[in-house]
């Protein structure tokens, strides 16, 4: 039930609806939470989505909590290392530039791109995006 309620918050985010999004992201996050407990990667999971619709409506300092209680979350769950994690990272990457702090930007950037050029090389379109995401911040 989440994940169907999870994928209609990602089209109505698509399509511009992010109060629909947010609303359906915040039903699918209670679910999975009553299901799952709060520290499971599906989880994490729905905490992302949520930041990343707070982060399109403007709300940074709510998606930079989400996307640090995602990141923490997956941290625990597969290691410092791990794919989910860089993204937990870029994002966090993502919404601190917003934020105008660059610095933390860059470093979360950095970070996802180390981990993601050892995991899934140098050619992955998800290194690819993270290293865009870096060169992009060179020129702001």
């Amino acid at each position: 039930m989440a994940i169907r309620v999870n994928n209609l918050g990602s089209v109505l985010q698509d399509l511009g609806d992010l109060q629909g999004a947010k609303e359906h992201y915040e039903r699918a996050l209670k679910i999975d939470e009553k299901t799952y407990g709060p520290d499971h990667p599906e989880v994490a999971t729905g905490v992302n989505n949520l930041g990343s619709v707070l982060q399109d409506l403007g709300d940074l300092q709510g998606a930079k909590e989400h996307y640090e209680r995602a990141l923490k979350i997956d941290e625990k769950t597969y290691g410092p290392d791990h794919p989910e994690v860089a993204t937990d990272v870029n994002n966090l990457g993502s919404v601190l530039q917003d934020l105008g702090d660059l610095k933390g930007a860059k470093e979360h950037y950095e970070r996802a791109l180390k981990i993601l050029q050892k995991s899934l090389g140098e050619d992955h379109p998800s290194t690819a995006t993270v290293r865009n995401n870096l060169e992009l911040l060179a020129n702001v």
